[in-house]
């Protein structure tokens, strides 16, 4: 079983469950869905991070500094790097590069490595994989394309009894969109920003 991290710490999540977490920008999304998996970190599971926005290293620090933990098992897959050109991109145990956001075949295939290597090679049967973010990959393709996309990788999920975390920026997609892609997702929690500049999170469909 898995936490929320404390947006539900006295609840269990079942393994397999995929959640989005959505709200408008600036609002703590991505730090809320690294605090989850941090927490997973700290309990010795593994951490697997698709990053469509930011570098690999950019990630890791981000991701380590909030783990007490010295030596996590996480694996990042970077779309960002090969498609910018900036410096080396060759494989290593922590980072495996996809050459593109819209290289979704790609992405699939790195992700599926990394879990092979999780269960088959270091033992861990508990692993908590983000998607950051759902909106880059609707920059550069289509809803069909992505729906079909996020089909695939939520049914690896649920078949590797991992828990999923997904954000998207609410508010750069119409509602049609949103309500679409929600129909992936076991639950969603929503985050906005009252008018005291206090963070409000809201959760749906989470048993």
């Amino acid at each position: 079983m898995y936490d929320l991290a404390d947006v539900r710490p006295e609840e269990s999540i079942a393994p397999g469950t995929n959640v989005l977490i959505a709200g408008p920008p600036l609002t703590g999304k991505r730090n809320l869905a690294l605090d989850v998996l941090a927490s997973g970190a700290d309990g010795g599971e593994g951490t697997i991070i698709v990053t469509t926005k930011d570098s690999a290293e950019k990630v890791l620090t981000e991701f380590t500094t909030r783990t007490v933990n010295d030596d996590p098992d996480v694996g990042v897959v970077d779309c960002v790097t090969k498609q910018r050109g900036i410096g080396t991109a060759d494989d290593d145990p922590r980072i495996k590069y996809a050459s593109s956001p819209v290289d979704m075949t790609g992405i699939g295939i790195k992700l599926s490595e990394y879990l092979q290597d999780f269960y088959e090679v270091r033992g861990l049967t508990e692993n908590r994989i983000l998607l950051h973010s759902i909106s880059t990959l609707l920059m550069y393709s289509d809803l069909q394309t992505v729906f079909r996309f996020l089909h695939v990788f939520t049914g690896r999920i649920q078949s590797a009894d991992a828990l999923g975390v997904y954000v998207i920026d609410s508010t750069a997609h119409d509602d049609q969109t949103m309500n679409t892609l929600k129909q992936l997702f076991d639950g969603v929690v929503e985050i906005d920003e009252g008018g005291d500049g206090e963070q409000t999170i809201r959760t749906a469909g989470l048993s």
